[in-house]
């Protein structure tokens, strides 16, 4: 007998725990990474149960009649343990959504699966299950990878601009000065885009501080020691993911990115299964930004689809 019960507060540790265990779970699925946000969304995360044990949960945020698998995180879905799990059970856990989704007044879910790169063995029974229950395929987003056992190596231009940086003495560092690294990006963010970044300077070092493993500065810096260029890693243990982009007008000139980048993927993540760069898309996966996704395949990323599925009750 399968069971869906709610998240409650009282639950924290018994979900942390069980979410450390999973093949398809991450340090963004840690109450303490997903509450950092918590006065921005109604938590509505799931936890499922056969015979009393405790199978899966769900992270997710309810608006009205929709429930979401949670807006505040970039991918999550049914998160699973490797051993005593397998398709029949999530077919019956979405049997159990079609009866206690509407029974609390939730009409349409959103689901958004863990690409499979962030999985540390295949757990795609989510994507099954959607398809017998006629899921609807509403959004993909293109994010650009690099297998790092068989990376491509850098396309002619972006050796030239490694070459570049090199002669004029740019280095690589991992740093902790994320308020210098936040005025860059913020600068760039709101000249290109009218936008400021998804974090603020206080959530991101928030959350710095309580996951110092995985959440990680790296900048190029010129001669005098002036950032020119950097990004923010967040470091799943398997993926090492490009959570923020950015470079000034001395580092665009300077090769500082490409430089940063191959350091990162031949020296510092060599050990990860993965080196990502993020989404090149806007509008809901409508719009894809050439421009952006050519230079990340100048690097060797290639595509690595986000999905997102509608279900209706």
């Amino acid at each position: 007998m399968t069971e869906l019960k709610l998240y409650t507060p009282e639950n924290r540790n018994t979900w942390n725990n069980f979410i450390s265990e999973c093949k398809n779970a991450t340090f963004l699925h840690n109450r303490g990474y997903m509450e950092y946000h918590s006065h921005r969304f109604t938590d509505s995360s799931l936890m499922a149960y056969s015979n009393g044990k405790l199978i899966a949960v769900m992270p997710a945020n309810r608006n009205g009649d929709t429930l979401y698998s949670h807006q505040g995180l970039t991918y999550g879905g049914w998160l699973i343990k490797a051993k005593h799990f397998n398709a029949v059970n999530m077919i019956e856990i979405f049997d159990e959504m079609k009866r206690f989704l509407p029974s609390i007044g939730i009409r349409k879910l959103i689901y958004k699966p863990s690409p499979h790169i962030y999985h540390s063995y295949p757990a795609e029974e989510d994507l099954y299950a959607l398809f017998r229950n006629n899921g609807t395929l509403i959004e993909c987003n293109v994010s650009s990878t690099i297998p790092l056992d068989n990376a491509i190596e850098y396309n002619y231009t972006y050796r030239k601009a490694v070459n570049t940086a090199l002669q004029n003495n740019i280095s690589v560092i991992e740093s902790e000065s994320y308020e210098r690294f936040w005025i860059i990006l913020t600068r760039l963010l709101n000249t290109k885009y009218g936008v400021d970044p998804v974090h603020s300077l206080e959530e991101i070092t928030l959350l710095k501080n309580r996951f110092p493993n995985n959440i990680r500065l790296f900048m190029a810096i010129n001669t005098d020691g002036s950032p020119i260029a950097g990004t923010v890693i967040y470091d799943t243990g398997i993926v090492a993911h490009a959570q923020y982009i950015t470079a000034t007008d001395e580092g665009k000139a300077n090769g500082a990115l490409p430089l940063l980048f191959k350091h990162l993927i031949e020296k510092v993540f060599t050990e990860r299964r993965y080196f990502d760069f993020g989404i090149s898309n806007e509008n809901h996966g409508e719009y894809l930004n050439e421009g952006l996704i050519l230079q990340k395949s100048h690097m060797g990323g290639r595509a690595v689809v986000h999905n997102i599925y509608q279900l209706t009750f």
